[in-house]
């Protein structure tokens, strides 16, 4: 998540929200599909780790734009 994009709206959160979902499957969720069928139990869960992880990350990162956006009092 490099780009830094402006939400102003539902709109534009919901475009965020499907290219980053976008963003994660197409990296962790494909290594975790990866390990699945031919990894080792820890390889498969170090890529479930992974997953979650990058949602948490993203989750984070647009939580931590909106308190930028809240004036201190």
């Amino acid at each position: 998540m490099d780009d830094s994009i402006k939400i102003d709206n539902r709109g534009d959160f919901g475009l965020w929200a499907i290219e980053v979902a976008k963003q994660i499957v197409s990296e962790q969720g494909f290594d975790l599909a990866k390990a699945s069928r031919s990894g080792t139990e820890d390889e498969v869960r170090i890529a479930g780790n992974a997953l979650g992880q990058a949602i948490t990350d993203a989750l984070i990162e647009v939580y931590d734009g909106l308190l930028d956006g809240v004036p201190e009092e």
